[in-house]
């Protein structure tokens, strides 16, 4: 999950007409571009965040039979992120990567339902990707959505809206289909020949829930799934912030209840996973390459830098209790810090530091590629089958 904020997506070509529309999503002109999401201090407006590769629109061009393009979408409580990608011959090729923070889970683990302006922000950039997705010519198209809209009594109304812009009905995965996705996505790279570093903990810190999964690298594309063992459990960071740390900076009672109630979460895991046989832990989503950017001294956020780059145990002690320390104001300074992630990011960096302690782990290998690379993979698969 990248995090930079470089400036908006560049406008489309004149003739999008010209890019066919895959089946279940609507043409550019059925879905109009993003009008601006609300703004609000619990939960920001949007922000864009295209993948370097973007350099300009895309469009379909000519592909092996062989090689499909497709198109994943994962809603999760903080963010909604695109990855549309060519997938064929053992290789999975970004055309465009995106992500957004919509906050849809604002609120859910108080109230237990999805709020209307929440609803409203992730409307607005679905109907943008379902233009980039059309435009880009993807011949499957897939969404799933995650922690937030599991616990939500009102998930109904997300999913008729979801149908509305994109033609299709999002899966609501569970959290062990939400796992397997993520180590598919984490670990197809790291497979080799001659062995590697596994077996392997992946641990996808969301916003509403964290998943782990052992197991050892996914081999790609002879099969969509490999043998693992996996849980979700209910902590996240934007859940640990709303739950917990609401003081500017956090009160010392209120990360210690925090502590607490991650270590509760962790105590489960113990016993539901054999997270002591994997030999290297892999982290993935914003709130670990965050970490990593700052451990890094990092000026900018560099997904490319980021990507498989190790971080001791050390390192994200002293990053987590800086940030924690640290005021909102302080926080949104740092160049790294992508504005969606200001205010929940102690959070994630403290669900980060008590996984490595309580398990034992010396660095973590941070990952850009993780639930929406395993997506794609599927996808790909399900093509390569027909």
């Amino acid at each position: 999950m990248t995090d930079p904020t470089p400036p908006g997506r560049p406008s489309p070509p004149p003739s999008p007409a010209a890019a066919p529309s895959p089946a279940g999503v609507p043409s550019p002109a059925a879905a109009p571009s993003q009008a601006g999401a609300p703004s609000q201090a619990a939960a920001p407006s949007p922000a864009a965040v295209p993948s370097p590769a973007e350099a300009s629109r895309p469009s379909p061009a000519f592909r092996h039979p062989l090689v499909s393009r497709v198109a994943a979408i994962d809603c999760g409580t903080n963010s909604l992120r695109l990855l549309v990608a060519d997938v064929g011959n053992g290789r999975l090729t970004d055309v465009v990567r995106r992500m957004e923070i919509v906050r849809l889970g604002q609120g859910v683990d108080r109230t237990g339902r999805l709020a209307p302006e929440a609803l409203d922000r992730t409307t607005a950039v679905l109907r943008d990707y379902a233009d980039i997705v059309a435009e880009a010519g993807a011949s499957r198209v897939k969404m799933v959505a995650t922690s937030a809209t599991r616990d939500a009594d009102n998930s109904a109304e997300f999913v008729r809206r979801v149908k509305e812009v994109l033609g299709l009905v999002p899966e609501v995965l569970t959290g062990d289909a939400e796992a397997q996705l993520s180590f598919t996505g984490a670990t197809a790279e790291l497979a080799r020949p001659d062995g590697d570093d596994g077996p392997y903990l992946v641990t996808d810190i969301g916003g509403g829930s964290t998943e782990f999964v052992v197991g050892s690298a996914a081999v790609l594309p002879a099969r969509s799934e490999t043998a693992v063992q996996a849980i979700s459990v209910d902590i996240g960071c934007v859940r640990m912030t709303e739950r917990h740390l609401h003081s500017d900076p956090p009160a010392g009672h209120e990360v210690a209840a925090a502590v607490a109630d991650i270590d509760a979460a962790l105590d489960v895991v113990a016993a539901a996973v054999p997270v002591r046989e994997a030999r290297t832990l892999v982290g993935l989503a914003g709130s670990v390459t965050t970490v990593a950017a700052i451990a890094m001294n990092l000026s900018a956020y560099d997904a490319e830098r980021i990507h498989h780059a190790r971080v001791s145990a050390e390192d994200v002690q002293m990053v987590t209790a800086e940030l924690l320390g640290q005021t909102r104001a302080q926080r949104a300074a740092i160049g790294v810090m992508h504005p969606g992630r200001v205010d929940v990011i102690g959070g994630g960096a403290l669900i980060l530091d008590r996984i490595m302690r309580r398990f034992g782990f010396g660095e973590v290998l941070v990952s850009e590629h993780d639930i929406l690379d395993g997506i794609a993979w599927s996808l790909g698969k399900a093509h390569s089958d027909r």
